[in-house]
């Protein structure tokens, strides 16, 4: 197993030059971007280091960054995982170590959110699916790493008040921050689906549309399927059991004027989705 490992100190100063929406009421951990938060906090609590809060704006950031970085790939070639593509609504820039872009990397947080400190990105790549397990056992290997969640050694200057937690398939960032988030914490994914699931269930059946993608003749498969989807981005992801066939929701919408407008949002990685009315 070919695996990477890239600790990006990020100081966050520059002045934001693009805003992308923001809205921290939206942003959701999945049950694998949680369980690494409670990874890092039960270390932290086992070498007496106060447990983190989770941060909605350094999630968001986390989570944009691994999107990129999964879709897009900036970090070919001499470009290293810090690196942002010209994908998106905000400054792209090539990081690599001979040729260091600080100002790109510097303005993420400012471009992307309302958070105004100083951050420090912990970022992973591997080329196979991406185990929580496996990636905390692999940093705990490393002194650098080990530093990095501790603030010992070169990191001893530091003093994090709160974090921020993206994955995608390959991919890990992980945001520390120096003050306290303003914009709150995150929600819990699950929590939200089961939420709008049960409104859903209070209305009239014709009022649910899910976007689907995929289906599955195995639970075991459409199980794994989801957590695929879930760290891509689709937080609402839910197995759809109807007409005897096990089908993947990206989303779950109240009306068809949202599910359609969802669906030309997805753009041709999923030209196959479709709208199932229940």
């Amino acid at each position: 197993m070919k695996s990477i490992l890239l600790i990006i100190l990020l100081f966050l100063f520059a002045p934001g030059l693009f805003a992308q929406e923001f809205r921290a009421d939206q942003v959701c951990l999945s049950q694998a971007e949680l369980k690494l938060a409670e990874h890092i906090n039960a270390f932290r609590k086992e070498n007496r280091k106060p447990v983190l809060p989770l941060s909605a704006a350094l999630s968001f950031v986390a989570q944009t960054h691994v999107k990129d970085l999964q879709e897009n790939h900036p970090d070919t070639s001499i470009c290293l995982t810090a690196s942002w593509s010209d994908k998106g609504n905000w400054t792209a820039c090539c990081y690599n170590k001979y040729l260091v872009n600080q100002e790109c990397m510097w303005g993420k947080p400012k471009e992307l959110t309302s958070y105004p400190f100083r951050g420090y990105e912990l970022s992973y790549f591997q080329e196979e699916v991406i185990s929580v397990d496996s990636i905390f056992s692999l940093w705990l290997k490393n002194e650098e790493t080990r530093d990095m969640l501790l603030t010992t050694g070169l990191q001893s200057t530091k003093r994090w008040e709160t974090m921020g937690i993206g994955m995608s398939d390959n991919y890990v960032s992980v945001w520390f921050g120096q003050r306290a988030d303003a914009a709150g914490k995150p929600k819990n994914c699950e929590d939200i689906r089961e939420s709008k699931i049960a409104q859903g269930k209070q209305k009239n059946a014709a009022e649910r549309y899910y976007l689907i993608y995929g289906s599955f003749l195995q639970e075991a498969d459409a199980k794994e399927a989801i957590k695929r989807y879930q760290k891509n981005g689709f937080k609402n992801a839910v197995i759809l059991r109807t007409d005897q066939r096990i089908r993947i929701a990206l989303d779950v919408f109240d009306n068809l004027k949202e599910a359609t407008e969802s669906k030309e949002k997805l753009g041709s990685t999923y030209k196959d989705a479709w709208i199932l009315k229940e």
